[in-house]
Order: C-alpha cells, then structure tokens, then sequence
C-alpha cells in the first residue's frame, strides 16, 4: 500500500532529526581529546629553549598546564622559566578560563601571577610580589571576551580536524596588556597545510615596545596525527626581537 504523503514527510523529518543528532552526538565525542605538546625553539638557528604544554578538553571544560624555559646558549647567558596553569569551559570551539596561575623566573626574581573570570571577563588580576600600577596597565574589567596566553598556545598547538587547521583569531590579556593572534590563509602542503599568523600588540605596551615592533608574523606547519585522522602542527617559523625563531616539535 503507498505511504500517505503526510506520513512520507513525517518519516523524512524524523530521518533528518535522527541524522542530525548522531551529527551532534559525534562532534561531542570528538570533542574529548588529551594532547602532549613539546616543542624545541632555535634563535637564528641555535638552541634556544623548550616549550611543553599538556591539555585536555573533556565535555564542557578544558585545562592546561604548560612551562616555557630557556635552554641551551640562550640558558647560559640567562635563566628564564614560566610556568602555567589554566582551566576553564569549551563549547562550539571556543575557550572561556576561568582562572589562570603563572610564575615566572627571570634569573634570581621569581614572581607569582593569578587572574580569576567572571562570566569571561578577569575579575581579579593579583600578583606576588606587588607592583606599582603604570600609566599603560590596560584596565582587567574592559577586557571581556580575551584568554589568557596558555589558553591560546594550547588552541592554536593542539590537534585539530582538518577543516579547523588555520581557523583561530582572538584577544589575549596577560594582566596588563592585551594583544591578538590570528591565523588564516591556509595552504595544502602534500598531506599536511601550512597557514600564515600574526601576533599583534595592542594595549598595554609601552611606547618603545610598539616603536620597537607592534606585529610578529609567523607561519605554522601541520601534518598528519599518526593515527592519521587529524593534524597537528609540527613547526613555527616566527619573527622575534632578536631575530628569525623557529620551534620543531618533538
């Protein structure tokens, strides 16, 4: 007997509604990841340091922890280490912290940082030992809507499907000064792609530090995971103050 045409639409919505769900229920399984990200940095080609970030999304949150240290020629003329800690919320793509922990060593002076969020805006910016405000502090409160540095270091090097490699723009606030990074053009490089960033001061600096260069373009690299179901990104080749920098993961 034919299918009424009322009941023949009906069969088709619920066909669509069905497919969409499985969509949905997918994109929310890919979502769960764990990444181990370590990267060895050369300045005009001498080691220079180490980057080491270890992430996980897991439903709606994610957190980070990763440490930046001076190594090799540059080590030995000066001991620089940052260590940070960051959790927040992810939905659709998107990073929201909620609070972040820093310290940094910068030879014998160690300092401690802190920024708490609410509702994506850092509420509370504390930092041990205290400093005198200065005239180009960017106020925390008009700073809605920025992540924190680990936060975009680990959106910009975690793994990432294919369609995603080179998509990412967004604000940073460091607790005093607030910049941008973007990525765009991407390229297809055999099976890999390659994609043109930039990272941008904006705020915060001060007058000699945009004299001295406002923009840093940089290229990354992707390639294959392993498993060959997504890419991540393998090398950073970046301007820096003192010269052309270049990052190879590990």
């Amino acid at each position: 007997m034919p299918v009424p045409p009322l009941s023949r639409a009906r069969r088709l919505r619920r066909l669509a509604l069905s497919a969409l769900l499985a969509a949905f229920c997918a994109q929310g399984a890919r979502a769960d990841q764990t990444d181990r990200i370590v990267f060895d940095f050369s300045l005009r080609g001498i080691t220079a340091g180490q980057l080491a970030i270890n992430g996980e999304i897991k439903g709606n949150a994610y957190s980070a922890s990763g440490v930046l240290k001076t190594s090799g020629f540059l080590g030995a003329i000066r001991t620089l280490r940052y260590d940070a800690q960051v959790s927040g919320r992810y939905a659709q793509g998107r990073f929201t912290p909620t609070r972040m922990d820093e310290t940094a060593q910068r030879g014998n002076e160690r300092v401690e940082y802190v920024m708490l969020y609410r509702n994506g805006v850092p509420a509370g910016v504390t930092r041990n030992p205290p400093r005198q405000p200065r005239e180009s502090d960017v106020d925390p409160a008009a700073q809605g809507g920025t992540i924190d540095p680990l936060t975009a270091l680990y959106a910009v090097l975690r793994d990432v499907d294919r369609g995603e490699a080179c998509r990412f723009s967004a604000y940073m606030f460091d607790g005093s000064k607030r910049s941008q990074v973007t990525l765009s053009e991407p390229v297809a490089t055999g099976n890999g792609v390659s994609c043109s960033g930039e990272y941008r001061r904006i705020a915060g600096f001060s007058e000699r530090e945009m004299r001295e260069k406002p923009r840093f373009p940089f290229t990354l690299t992707y390639a294959p995971t392993p498993d060959g179901q997504r890419l991540r990104v393998v090398s950073i080749d970046t301007d820096t103050i003192l010269g052309k920098g270049r990052l190879i993961r590990r």
